[in-house]
């Protein structure tokens, strides 16, 4: 039986005391940092870092970190009322190409752990932040660029899972008043979580090659192109929209955008640093068909409007950040550069 029947009023609880936040899925890669910014907003006390894997040492020492299985519904309600949760930000999920590898499992992360974070959201008047994703989007959806609001019907069960959840958030706010807020990422880029099973993960582990190996195989075709962030803005963006007051939002959904570039133009660029990259291509048909699904380019003109998105990072920028940082990585881990 559905928990929403009896929610009649949804009243967010007052705005003068600092977030206490939640964070499920925690030890992927947004996770991490974005709890990082949080506690130097809010303090460390106050941002809850939480996933079904044990977390290294230095996860351990810089906040509070508990155990929460999105499936769970009973524990998730327990620690949403101990930790007095105000904002939950629901990053659990199962990405692209694993989803297609484990299509049952996909659906109950993607899902069924959606529909408890939404009840509880809904049950403790939290402020919630569910994202979703360039997958979003299907073979039928405008390409060049991806307006907001447009046909999607994707063709993947990640993709479909986010419709889905754009969707339920909306309803439950139209109805009920639930504060939800989700934001379309595109690939994210960055150098703290390996490469975890989505279709954009080239753009990561490209540069890991460059400074190892110096050669790289990608599964994508050269001219595949997609639309990328640098996690530094993606973040941001993510804390600037969850502090954006209600009256700021002429939507519960918007698409954020940085550039898009192919493969090949990010190789070009980062040969500029390292002239020896060698880049040979080997397309994967599932991670191709899904590359070739999706947006070229998103628009992102009402996040822009309504509560001042804008990214700082291009591709210049960005290929010589994850160089710096990925080479200042490996030294400190005393690996070898090359």
């Amino acid at each position: 039986m559905s928990r929403w029947n009896s929610q009649e009023n949804y009243s967010p609880l007052p705005a003068q005391n600092p977030p206490r936040v939640l964070i499920t899925g925690g030890l992927g890669q947004l996770g991490v940092g974005l709890a990082q910014i949080l506690r130097k907003q809010y303090g460390s006390e106050n941002v809850i870092l939480s996933d079904i894997k044990k977390p290294p040492p230095h996860i351990l020492s810089t906040g509070p970190f508990v155990y929460a299985d999105v499936l769970d519904y009973k524990h998730l309600r327990e620690l949403i009322v101990n930790y007095r949760v105000t904002w939950l930000i629901h990053y659990s999920a199962l990405l692209s190409a694993v989803g297609e590898a484990n299509v049952a499992l996909a659906r109950k992360i993607n899902i069924t752990g959606l529909h408890n974070v939404l009840d509880l959201a809904l049950e403790n008047c939290l402020r919630i932040f569910v994202p979703s994703t360039i997958g979003a989007f299907g073979p039928s959806s405008p390409r060049d660029p991806a307006p907001d609001l447009c046909v999607q019907r994707p063709r993947t069960i990640y993709g479909v899972s986010k419709v889905h959840g754009e969707l339920m958030g909306e309803y439950l706010h139209h109805k009920y008043g639930l504060d939800f807020r989700c934001l379309r990422y595109p690939g994210v880029i960055s150098v703290n979580t390996a490469p975890g099973g989505g279709t954009t993960d080239y753009a990561v582990q490209i540069f890991h090659d460059a400074l190892s190996t110096g050669h790289h195989e990608c599964y994508l075709r050269p001219d595949t192109r997609l639309p990328m962030m640098h996690i530094s803005d993606c973040h941001r963006a993510t804390v600037e929209f969850m502090q954006a007051p209600e009256c700021q939002m002429s939507l519960r959904t918007y698409n954020i955008a940085a550039m898009s570039f192919t493969p090949e133009e990010l190789a070009q660029e980062i040969r500029k640093h390292l002239p020896h990259l060698k880049v040979t291509y080997n397309p994967d048909s599932v991670r191709q068909n899904i590359a070739d699904s999706w947006p070229v380019r998103f628009d992102d003109t009402n996040a822009r409007r309504d509560w001042g998105w804008t990214p700082a990072f291009q591709l210049e920028e960005l290929v010589s950040d994850m160089l710096r940082s990925i080479r200042d990585k490996r030294t400190n881990e005393g690996l070898p550069v090359s």
